[in-house]
């Protein structure tokens, strides 16, 4: 960059004569030194480090704040600072300063890069003895910066780690293009480590404002912070203990979501939002084949399982849905995965005579036993898929539909996972449920429309009937609560029936509460949210083959989806815990994540 003129000026050769005013119509040069008065003068000598030579003459003084004048102020008996502390005049750095290069590269947490890599060689790694699956990512937990000690008033509670260095880094905001968002001007440069963190609150909380909930509970406890005090000059302190309560119960979500009342949603419209795709930072590269959210409400995880055999793994919250875990199968075509009811491991099945169990916790993958089922040749031979399976609400046993009718029991509390039971329908089983009402029974659907409820304690079947309509039934499925239980057809017609009338009652062929005939094809998925109010239906053979039913009127939604909404093929659907969000995967590799407002606001 080139020079400015006035610094390449001669100061030499300077005249203290007042100068003369130019006439009119003439042009003062830039290098003119006799034109120029002290104010002028002293503001070439701080910004160019030319020396200070008084023109003589008589101008209007400027007080310019510079280190100098501070020290002659303090010398000529200033008494601004003799009252402070000697804390507050000096900073003692005790730590140690690094010899490599203080502009750190430090990326922004607020940005999740979507290029997460998978190993190219996968599926060219030879198999092991003992497992094949592969763990391809791992999730890179970017943590928040911790809040210095100095924001941290005497009524909320210190933080409980801080790092002294970060007073002394320093971070270039322009050289990075992902922190370039931070700066407040575009000449800025290099910040300090605090002020760093302090712009990336600032930027988090302009993406993340801050939830109804928060805002409210503060202004209550503004008000019981006003009540308490008033109490206190009164000589009572009976509000002490709500509000030691409250900053514990505002750092945990434990409590809010404890006591949040269930909505109950009207019919006709259905209040529902589009969100970032769930699996946009790591998109399938074929056919999603299941879907499902962790049971733990506190774990907010969403399993992917998709026709390239890789189970994917990702944290939903909304924004960026950060990829946690990618698992490479390459002997198991998975189409079915599912979490344990306990939360613990997740089981991958497929058109194979075993599977795979991948333990949450240690990371651990494993696969069955040779001995699953039993030392018999024409077992094995004649059971050569465990693609309809199911568990047991309690996760001890496993029911497996192997051919001609059989359905295995497994034993899953043991872990040796032994087939310790079997039982037989006259037709090919095409669907298991498990039923909450009545003693937990195991509900089969054949492919001759025969329903068929079995007491697996006493291996009999206490109930057997037809279903309404009685040809094409397709799968069985059902509630969390146990109220409602629903057959699908290959023709698009869902009936409804009453867990407790199908289950418990004695009468032979129960009748459903209604059939529901939105679609026209074969229904491929059915799927409840947690307290039965909503009932999503989908048939993969058409485009944007979805209703969403709801319920109580067991009337479908007008608004959504509608023909225009862009769902593709659908070939899974799910409803997280506390149905907050919606998932819906599609042929295309997809899933789409909507956010249902009347379960909670969107944080």
């Amino acid at each position: 960059m080139a020079k400015h003129t006035r610094k390449r000026q001669k100061t030499t050769k300077l005249t203290h004569e007042p100068a003369q005013p130019a006439p009119l119509g003439a042009q003062t040069a830039l290098t003119d030194e006799a034109s120029k008065d002290d104010e002028e003068r002293r503001l070439e000598s701080m910004l160019f480090g030319v020396p200070f030579v008084p023109s003589g003459k008589h101008s209007k003084e400027v007080v310019i704040a510079s280190d100098d004048d501070a020290d002659m102020d303090a010398g000529e008996g200033g008494k601004e600072l003799e009252n402070l502390l000697d804390s507050d005049l000096f900073f003692v750095d005790d730590s140690v300063i690094p010899t490599t290069n203080p502009v750190s590269t430090l990326d922004d947490p607020l940005d999740i890069s979507d290029e997460e890599g998978e190993d190219a060689n996968a599926e060219a790694d030879p198999e092991p003895p003992s497992t094949d699956i592969i763990p391809e990512t791992l999730a890179e937990n970017d943590t928040d910066p911790p809040a210095p000690a100095d924001l941290f008033t005497k009524s909320r509670k210190a933080p409980a780690w801080t790092d002294p260095d970060d007073s002394t880094v320093q971070v270039s905001l322009a050289s990075n293009n992902r922190l370039r968002k931070l700066r407040d001007a575009p000449s800025e440069d290099v910040v300090a480590g605090r002020e760093y963190e302090r712009r990336l609150r600032r930027q988090f909380e302009k993406i993340n404002p801050t939830p109804e909930w928060a805002t409210n509970a503060r202004k209550k406890m503004r008000k019981r912070r006003r009540a308490s005090g008033a109490a206190s000059a009164s000589g009572t302190d009976g509000e002490d203990d709500a509000m030691d309560i409250v900053p514990d119960l505002l750092s945990s979500t434990a409590g809010i979501s404890g006591s949040r009342k269930t909505k109950t949603i009207s019919q006709g419209t259905l209040s529902i939002e589009r969100l970032r795709d769930a699996n946009q930072s790591a998109p399938a590269e074929g056919e999603i084949k299941s879907l499902q959210f962790h049971p733990s409400p506190h774990v907010p995880v969403l399993l992917t399982a998709s026709a390239d055999r890789r189970l994917r793994l990702f944290h939903i919250d909304g924004l960026t849905n950060p990829h946690a875990r990618t698992l490479h199968v390459p002997s198991l075509p998975i189409s079915n995965a599912v979490f344990h009811p306990n939360g613990s491991s997740v089981l991958m099945t497929g058109p194979r005579p075993f599977y795979y169990t991948y333990d949450l916790q240690s990371g651990a993958s494993h696969r069955s036993p040779r001995g699953l089922w039993g030392t018999t040749f024409s077992n094995a031979n004649q059971d050569a898929s465990m693609e309809v399976s199911a568990f047991s609400p309690t996760g001890d046993i496993l029911a497996v539909a192997g051919r001609r009718g059989h359905i295995h029991l497994v034993d899953w509390r043991s872990g040796a996972a032994q087939v310790v039971g079997g039982l037989k329908a006259n037709a090919t089983v095409r669907s298991l449920w498990w039923s909450r009402a009545g003693g937990g029974e195991l509900l089969s659907m054949g492919e001759d429309s025969q329903v068929y409820i079995w007491d697996v304690g006493q291996r009999k079947c206490v109930k057997r009937w037809q279903d309404d309509g009685g040809f094409g039934s397709r799968g069985v499925s059902g509630d969390k609560s146990g109220r409602y239980l629903t057959i699908g057809s290959t023709t698009g017609l869902v009936n409804v029936y009453s867990a407790n009338a199908v289950v418990s009652s004695g009468e032979p062929k129960p009748k459903p509460l209604k059939t529901i005939g939105n679609l026209v094809t074969n229904i491929s998925t059915m799927s409840f949210n947690h307290d039965s109010q909503l009932l999503a239906l989908a048939s993969n053979v058409k485009k944007d083959q979805m209703r969403t039913i709801h319920l109580p009127s067991l009337t479908a939604f007008g608004n959504w989806p509608t023909t225009s909404t862009p769902l593709g093929h659908v070939t899974a659907v799910d409803f997280s815990t506390d149905s907050q969000y919606a998932v819906i995967g599609n042929n295309r590799g997809r899933v789409l994540l909507y956010h249902l407002r009347d379960f909670g606001e969107f944080q």
